[in-house]
């Protein structure tokens, strides 16, 4: 059963473009192609360094401003780092925690946890990243995959679970060019389904909004949103793209 609020596609830039100009430029097409969009929750998040030309180049667009990454402290000695409160007076919406890249750097589920809870702390949208390097046929990749939805949530109010996103990437289809099939990411859909209600409830369980990502481009996401279930995506390279990334929020609306 797909959830029943508003679809979301959100475009993770990751460490692109490499000029403030191409930045903007990314955005102002994308704002004009998206002009008519009032069916579907768009996001980008572009690197930390171009947060500020892309939210001036956005302008009254109804495209929210995201960010990749943060950290859970508020302030205070944390060279490099970026906190919920100055992504906050950026004009960031939404913040992803949690993708497999930052995870592969030391990120760990119980660090998640605690950006999580900062994040709606400062009435922030957490996407939280899940997802598996690779399966097995015994589907021993599922009990990682509830260990990371158990600990990511394990200090979130059950009235904040409306305010959630998961997003489901599997890690072997990141960048790769394989894709899950639908079949495989309504398993998975249905699967943390299960695990929220387990853990938590099922009305709680049905609040929370997922998404996928993962090589998903304009050819196919029109095929894994109607047979997967999912209640949108999480983009990574074809976001770059603004005709292609516009396709893919066509497909959800």
């Amino acid at each position: 059963m797909k959830n029943t609020t508003q679809s979301l596609v959100i475009g993770n830039w990751k460490m692109n473009p490499q000029k403030a100009t191409e930045a903007k430029k990314i955005a102002t097409e994308l704002k004009s192609l998206l002009k008519k969009n009032t069916s579907v929750m768009v996001v980008v998040a572009p690197p930390a360094l171009y947060l500020g030309e892309v939210k001036k180049a956005l302008g009254t667009s109804t495209i929210v401003l995201g960010a990749q990454t943060v950290n859970a402290a508020p302030l205070g000695a944390q060279t490099g780092e970026l906190s919920v409160p100055m992504l906050t007076d950026a004009g960031v919406g939404t913040i992803i925690v949690g993708h497999s890249e930052r995870r592969a750097l030391g990120e760990t589920d119980a660090m998640i946890a605690d950006k999580v809870t900062a994040i709606l702390k400062g009435k922030l949208t957490p996407i939280i990243c899940i997802g598996e390097r690779e399966r097995d046929t015994q589907g021993n990749f599922l009990g990682l995959v509830e260990t990371q939805i158990k600990t990511a949530l394990s200090t979130v109010p059950k009235a904040r679970f409306k305010d959630i996103v998961i997003a489901y990437e599997p890690i072997w289809a990141i960048g790769t060019g394989a894709t899950a099939t639908p079949d495989d990411v309504n398993e998975m859909r249905l699967f943390i389904q299960k695990t929220l209600t387990k853990h938590f409830d099922r009305a709680a369980a049905m609040k929370v909004r997922i998404i996928y990502g993962g090589s998903v481009s304009a050819e196919n996401a029109a095929s894994l949103y109607v047979g997967s279930g999912v209640d949108g995506f999480l983009v990574g390279g074809a976001s770059l793209r603004p005709a292609e990334f516009a396709k893919i929020v066509s497909s959800v609306s």
